[in-house]
């Protein structure tokens, strides 16, 4: 089957010009700039993208599709539906689940899944624990991007905290290790005085209080040490702060790399009073001033991915104050015009959020064959159109948990088509539900 994208704005690794795209089963065969078309008629399908920017499908290092044993809240079938109405075509799943990916037979059970259920293309991180590293060396480095470390306790409780099991783990991960940084005594420390002061559920508004400013600083400087000293690959997950931004080096791909989420980019402290724990997470939204430095970063190259941490909970689970309220949000469908928004405002530019969202995931994590418009690499490709409104009502919401906290946003950018495989896998409001997606191959 041979697929033709026409008349659209290709962005493609730092350019952007207007040409043609074409797939011939799965594949990208041809890319051709306007000013070497041929006027010859083609045979196959042909899609106007006139009007429309064609990127690489959007790459989400980091979702918590619940999928096994936390499925009343989301699972890999209908967060992949998300997921491909929102422009993504790959997405990395965390660990925490239920069971735990920390076994071999649990991730296998995962890749299981995947095969039975993902819209869209997948893989799975493998989780660290203070006493599974000896299972390293069993990991097929082709299969998983990376091994996933709680240096913080959050949703799942998979807190790593013993110094030598961080000594361990650092000097045997032969993967990236993607590290959630926070100092859990410092957090239960600063909850403490709260409960004190404000009782068993201090309001949701002391969240950024309790998960610290100091908490984050502190463990994000302990996993760069121990990356230091063992010459490991470190991906710190969900940067929220400019002093832990400080010690990011700029443009290092394969050492030392940081990832911003949406959300932290949206939202600031002073969205807790309109949104309350919907925008709860862990690390905390902070100031202002810590959203700021996190969108300098993006341009600055010491943000090298942007990721969602999409992380969906039951509406009755979010509700309550900073102790009692889960953290987590929904994010996936929305990620890609809420980057698009930020283009708009000159916060980055459209070649960057490319490098940000597909190229530079496929860098970090050595995938294959994706993550690029190039010919011979897998038709990962969406398209999006501009000054296209919409509103994000219930009604279009595609994640199982039903609710967002960008209800009522009227965006500007319109998700138009999504190409998985060279498969049409969305297209204009419809996600094709039959269609699975592939396992994701490494390096």
């Amino acid at each position: 089957m041979r697929t033709i994208i026409k008349g659209g704005r290709l962005v493609n690794e730092g350019r952007v010009c207007e040409g043609t795209l074409v797939i011939d089963d799965e594949k990208i065969t041809e890319i051709r700039e306007a000013s070497s078309e041929s006027s010859i008629e083609e045979s196959g399908e042909v899609v106007d993208a006139t009007g429309c920017y064609v990127l690489p499908g959007i790459i989400d290092d980091h979702v918590h599709f619940r999928d096994p044993g936390l499925t009343e809240k989301a699972d890999i079938d209908s967060e992949s539906r998300a997921a491909a109405a929102g422009g993504v075509t790959t997405y990395f799943d965390m660990p925490n689940t239920v069971p735990q990916t920390t076994t071999l037979e649990a991730l296998e059970e995962k890749f299981r899944l995947g095969a039975e259920k993902s819209h869209v293309n997948y893989a799975f991180f493998f989780g660290a624990t203070n006493d599974n590293t000896a299972l390293f060396d069993r990991l097929d480095v082709h299969r998983v991007p990376g091994i996933k470390l709680f240096m913080g306790s959050s949703t799942g409780n998979m807190l790593v905290d013993r110094d030598e099991a961080l000594d361990r783990i650092f000097a045997s991960a032969r993967l990236p290790i993607m590290v959630h940084c926070e100092d859990t005594s410092i957090i239960n420390r600063n909850m403490m005085a709260m409960k004190e002061q404000y009782g068993e559920d201090p309001d949701v508004r002391f969240h950024p209080l309790i998960r610290s400013e100091e908490a984050c600083l502190a463990s994000t400087k302990k996993a760069i040490e121990l990356a230091v000293r063992h010459e490991a690959r470190l991906h710190i997950a969900h940067i929220t702060t400019a002093c832990e931004l400080e010690m990011i080096p700029a443009n290092s791909l394969h050492s030392i790399t940081a990832e911003a989420t949406v959300g932290h980019l949206l939202f600031s402290l002073a969205d807790y009073e309109t949104l309350g724990a919907k925008i709860k997470v862990n690390p905390a939204i902070k100031r202002l001033a810590d959203c700021q430095a996190l969108r300098d970063g993006l341009m600055d190259g010491r943000i090298s991915v942007v990721g969602t941490d999409h992380a969906p909970h039951l509406l009755s689970q979010k509700q309550g104050g900073a102790a009692k309220a889960t953290s987590g949000m929904p994010m996936i469908q929305f990620s890609l015009p809420a980057m698009l928004e930020l283009v708009d405002s000159q916060v980055l530019t459209i070649e960057r959020m490319v490098e940000l969202m597909a190229h530079n995931p496929a860098r970090i994590f050595e995938v294959r064959g994706r993550g690029f418009l190039r010919k011979g690499y897998q038709a990962d490709v969406t398209i999006v159109r501009p000054n296209s409104p919409w509103t994000v009502t219930p009604e279009v919401i595609l994640s199982k948990c039903g609710w967002s906290p960008l209800e009522g946003h009227t965006f500007q950018w319109q998700i138009e088509k999504t190409f998985c495989n060279g498969h049409l896998v969305y297209d204009q409001g419809k996600v094709d539900g039959k269609y699975i997606g592939q396992p994701v191959l490494f390096r």
